[in-house]
């Protein structure tokens, strides 16, 4: 059952560092290491933007720096995730070789400035980076203090120019073959748009072509592809030295610029950088988004423990306010990474740079150097109690429930006219699913619809405009097999490049397995609300006699649908807003409107009774949150967490033991901003 992300039998706890800045201060470098040691860490990240100090000059390199820090953390029990350079490249690259440049979409390259600025289609700049990566792996590869690569730093953007436009052309072919095909999966022929050649055929450029959807996801598609192609280059020169050495790369929760899904094949790992908005309205509400993106990014390795590769200790400097952590909310936002599956607690950054874009972002370690701050001593508290919960290290989170949140339905969601003009509310439509189930204490993967689906008992589709090849076929296998389905309004629309569904909603089948049919979906202005009325079933014990409704209805004729609720009012009244079907085994719940949050917790407090979801049925007051790890000898670590600002009592079915302690109690008073490992 253990799954070790590396082979330290510890959970990591550290961050960035960045000695190539301190060259000139031997003694902070010195000192550094005591403080590391003295603050609990064991593993830090070297050498993210180090490219200009590691080769200063076109192919001499300098590494005597950097053996001297590795060797010496090491020999203060402290590790190193080693990281390939590629993401900030040095100026005598640029300045040599402007092709490695990105050109932005009003046609311009850029200047030599700031980081990820760099084109991913550029011969020279791939031979570049293949020449040092491989020159590290063949020095630190096999260096008993590195047991991580870190590859780049949070990948993104993209590139314009004649090299990106040209591959972006032979994307095309390989996947279209022809232009009668592409022309027809774009929907070209509308406003004239047929290509008759190839080379017509350019990006949605500032000043070029934003009305053809499937040319706008396909371009988005194929910037992901050429990001997870240049990365699979930057890995290639460290696994032919060392296969055994795992690689990872920091991405950035629910960053809409790539489909990290694509990344699960090259990532040993999954890591991700974390930077929530603490302290700006209620925590215990931000703490439900936060544990959403931590379970986004660990769901692209189901089962498997990911990573929080950064974090920072105090203030963001690049927020709108740079808000400094309330005294015990860092060591309950950190433990909350490990609640939901991490094996690490990582900081940006160890130590505050003297100059620069982040020279005022939180730190371990600030411009004082003093281990008397608040902060350092907040870090030591949590390296100490991390030391204890190493039983954790390698175990995984296991769901038996799992929403479909997928990149490219996003895409095609932002990108189409129709309903809410600026945001279509997806992300707000998965939020009430998964808020139902977190305050419940259900684990919850967020999956795309390439995933598997059959390890679930429970599966919620939200919005799924765009269903792809096969994935009705899944969502039909599935249900028959006895799964619980939950799908929603303004799905099974479009196909994979945009184009409807003809025959009816939803389409390629899904009418049948929901048993019913979409004639139209109504938008609502904001001040506008409806009402469904909860009809009297076995279905509905728990609910409320009626929920409102916002933002969306939908007509829907059902056909072996049982109706579970109806409209109240407007031109839809008495028709079905809510319905089950039975297919298979299993069971389809159509929710065909936009409700408020109580229905959906209505909805799943039954469907986690009948399912059997919940291992520890345990009520948990407001603002208190609970996951499970599974410990190596298939005991379930309960994790609780209390975002209040004052202790809560919590009861329990039956006798539990603290992980840490050993006490054994049945029932618990939680401080505020508490964290406990129960077994």
């Amino acid at each position: 059952m253990e799954q070790m992300v590396t082979r330290v039998r510890a959970l990591l706890h550290g961050g960035d560092y960045n000695p190539d800045q301190w060259l000139r201060y031997p003694e902070i470098l010195e000192r550094d290491a005591e403080l590391m040691k003295e603050a609990g860490c064991n593993a830090m990240s070297i050498g993210i933007f180090a490219w200009a100090t590691l080769e200063p000059e076109e192919g001499k390199y300098n590494f005597e720096w950097l053996d001297q820090v590795i060797d010496r953390l090491y020999a203060h029990g402290i590790y190193t995730v080693l990281a390939t350079p590629s993401a900030a490249r040095p100026a005598w690259l640029a300045e040599k070789y402007p092709e490695v440049l990105r050109v932005n979409s009003d046609n311009r390259r850029i200047l030599f400035s700031e980081r990820h600025n760099h084109c991913y289609s550029s011969p020279i700049y791939r031979e570049k980076v293949r020449a040092i990566n491989t020159a590290l792996a063949e020095r630190y590869a096999h260096h008993p203090a590195v047991i991580l690569w870190h590859i780049s730093n949070e990948y993104g953007g993209a590139c314009y120019c004649d090299l990106c436009k040209e591959n972006f052309r032979k994307w095309l072919k390989e996947k279209y073959g022809t232009l009668d095909e592409l022309n027809h999966a774009w929907w070209s022929y509308f406003w004239s748009k047929n290509y008759t050649s190839w080379d017509q055929i350019n990006p949605p450029m500032d000043n070029g072509e934003h009305s053809l959807h499937g040319l706008i996801i396909d371009w988005k598609r194929f910037v992901t592809d050429m990001t997870v192609d240049f990365m699979k280059e930057e890995i290639e020169p460290l696994k032919k030295v060392n296969p055994d050495l795992p690689v990872t790369t920091n991405m950035m929760g629910f960053y809409e610029g790539l489909n990290y899904f694509k990344f699960k094949d090259l990532c040993d790992v999954i890591s991700w950088d974390n930077y929530p908005d603490w302290h700006k309205g209620d925590d215990a509400e931000l703490a439900i988004d936060t544990a959403m993106t931590h379970d986004l990014m660990r769901s692209i390795k189901p089962g498997r423990p990911f990573l929080m590769m950064e974090s920072c200790p105090s203030a963001v400097n690049w927020k709108d306010y740079a808000k400094v952590k309330r005294p015990g909310m860092h060591e309950l936002s950190s433990l909350q990474a490990v609640a939901r599956g991490s094996d690490s607690v990582q900081y940006f950054q160890w130590r505050k740079g003297r100059g620069g874009f982040e020279k005022f972002h939180g730190a371990v370690v600030g411009h004082i150097g003093s281990d008397e701050t608040r902060e350092f001593k907040q870090v030591a508290a949590l390296g100490e109690r991390m030391k204890g919960l190493s039983r954790l290290t390698g175990s995984p989170f296991l769901s038996k429930a799992a929403i479909i949140c997928d990149t490219e339905n996003r895409w095609a969601l932002a990108d189409m006219r129709g309903l809410i003009k600026d945001d279509k509310g997806y992300l707000k439509e998965i939020r009430k699913h998964y808020a139902s189930l977190f305050r419940e204490g259900v684990n919850v993967d967020l999956i795309d619809e390439e995933s598997d689906f059959s390890s679930y008992d429970l599966l919620i589709v939200p919005m799924l405009y765009m269903l792809r090849a096969g994935v009705a076929e899944k969502l039909k296998a599935f249900t028959a097999n006895g799964g619980r389905l939950v799908m929603t309004y303004w799905s099974g629309i479009v196909n994979e490049t945009d184009l409807c569904y003809l025959g009816g909603f939803p389409g390629e089948g899904l009418d049948q397995l929901c048993g019913l049919q979409q004639e139209e979906i109504d938008t609502y202005y904001p001040e506008d609300q409806n009402s469904a009325a909860i009809a009297n079933t076995d279905e509905t014990a728990g609910f409320e006699a009626r929920y409102a409704i916002t933002d969306y209805q939908e007509v829907i004729h059902p056909t072996t649908a049982k109706v579970l609720a109806s409209y109240e009012s407007d031109y839809v009244e008495g028709m079905p807003a809510f319905t089950v079907n039975s297919y298979g085994k299993g069971k389809v719940y159509y929710i065909a409107a936009s409700f408020e949050q109580d229905f959906y917790t209505a909805l799943y407090q039954n469907l986690i009774r009948d399912l059997g979801l919940k291992s520890l049925d345990v009520s948990l007051p407001e603002g208190v949150y609970m996951s499970e790890r599974l410990l190596s000898d298939n005991t379930i670590c309960y994790i609780l967490q209390n975002y209040n600002t004052e202790d809560k009592i919590i009861t329990f079915p039956r006798e539990m033991t603290c992980l840490e302690s050993g006490e054994k109690f049945t029932s618990l008073a939680l401080s505020a901003y508490g964290t406990a490992f129960l077994i």
